[in-house]
Order: C-alpha cells, then structure tokens, then sequence
C-alpha cells in the first residue's frame, strides 16, 4: 500500500499542460504590457520624467 501512496504524491515537475498554460500566461502579460508602454498617456509621462531628467542644471 505505501508505494501506491508514494506514487500518488510523487511530484516529478510540470507537465506539458503546466508549460502551455505558463508560456501563454506569460505571452498574455507581454502583450498587454506592450500595450500599456505603446499607449500615448504612458509615453507622453516617460518623454516629460526624460526631459525633466536630462534637463537640469548641475
């Protein structure tokens, strides 16, 4: 009976099904993060933060 139990808690990694769902998790976050970036809002405050930051006197 203890090797059935054994076997049945045995972890040995990710399955294929485990990798196919992280890879398309991680697809899915890639796109929108591109999304947001490429939006003009988010790009219009990065080019005012590079301004303001290359523009200062020392």
């Amino acid at each position: 009976m203890r090797p059935a139990v054994n076997r049945l808690h045995r972890d040995d990694g990710m399955s294929t099904v485990e990798y196919t769902l992280g890879t398309l998790a991680a697809c899915a976050f890639a796109v929108i993060l591109y999304k947001v970036i490429t939006s003009p809002t988010v790009q219009s405050a990065l080019a005012a933060v590079l301004h303001k930051a290359l523009s200062t006197n020392f």
